[in-house]
């Protein structure tokens, strides 16, 4: 299929480099060339335009938002409108909040445009394993859209969730519970690090042992393992920790829906906590989003690092 990546930043840039390596035809925009003329490269069409990108399209277009939530979208969706035509498609893959999803989709439904939620989840390891894809929007649409989606993620890694805001509502809620599971695997280690056993324990180890057989084995516990391996104390990061939208949007729905969710409102809390404390359990978050999305942290002399 041929489709319009809008957005090159970490992870809209590698969403296009595996839709290129399976076959389909991308046109890729960003706002600064460079990203541009780097992807075409390695395959795609440039695009230095919004007019430019609608040219190169067929009908029906494609067009994958992978941008920044907020306005950002509203200002690229009002250019868009303009000048696509009824039976185009709008996606956004960002981390959206899904009533701006159904604000937005009733705002090109004016002109018969198709507008699908995708929340994407994979960091910066997507090009390689694939990406996990939450979908909200008409099955009709979702099925044309099928082969897309099918070269974007592992196999069965991907799913319509339901109708327009689906998507990004459970990408919201994968987003919290990642911010507990987080939380809980950096105040382990900072309990071992404050042990008596501190000065022998290697961390590396600790995380590398408990992915073999244990109950609480997973793919971050592979990313602590890395980060540990880098620098065994983690000393070379601040622990401090952005608050990304997806957990405060979870507890608010939470408190609507009179749903007791402690454990994501406690780690939401300590994200806060985190700009004035800079504990190691703070640090072991900060590595783990740094290893799985490519996140910055802040380096111990202040200055922002990869």
């Amino acid at each position: 299929m041929q489709l319009a990546m809008i957005g090159l930043g970490r992870m809209g840039i590698n969403m296009a480099r595996r839709l290129i390596k399976g076959g389909h035809e991308v046109v890729g925009y960003n706002r600064t060339r460079e990203k541009t003329e780097q992807l075409v490269q390695e395959g795609a069409t440039g695009a230095f335009s919004i007019p430019e990108v609608v040219e190169k399209l067929r009908s029906p277009r494609i067009v994958w938002l992978m941008l920044p939530a907020g306005q950002v979208i509203d200002e690229h969706l009002d250019r868009f409108k303009e000048i696509l035509s009824p039976g185009d498609m709008v996606i956004d893959g960002g981390n959206t909040y899904y009533r701006d999803d159904i604000r937005r989709a009733d705002l090109l439904s004016d002109k018969d445009i198709r507008f699908m939620d995708v929340g994407v989840s994979g960091g910066i390891w997507g090009l390689e394993k694939g990406y996990c894809l939450m979908a909200g929007g008409k099955k009709n649409i979702f099925t044309y859209l099928e082969p897309v989606f099918q070269t974007l993620a592992p196999e069965e890694g991907y799913l319509l969730c339901g109708d327009v805001g689906a998507g990004h509502y459970v990408k919201m809620v994968h987003n919290a519970i990642e911010y507990g599971m987080m939380q809980a695997y950096g105040e382990g280690f900072d309990i071992l690090n404050a042990s008596p056993y501190a000065d022998t324990l290697v961390f590396a180890d600790v995380a590398h042992l408990w992915n073999q057989g244990s109950v609480v084995r997973s793919w971050l516990l592979e990313l602590a393992e890395r980060a540990f391996q880098k620098n065994e104390r983690l000393s070379d990061i601040k622990g401090q920790i952005e608050d990304s939208g997806g957990g405060r949007w979870t507890l608010e729905q939470a408190i609507d829906a009179g749903v007791s969710v402690p454990v994501i409102a406690l780690s939401l809390m300590r994200r806060f906590e985190s700009q004035a404390r800079d504990s190691f359990s703070n640090k072991v978050v900060a590595a783990l989003r740094r290893e799985f999305g490519g996140h910055e942290t802040m380096s111990v002399d202040k200055k922002r690092g990869d």
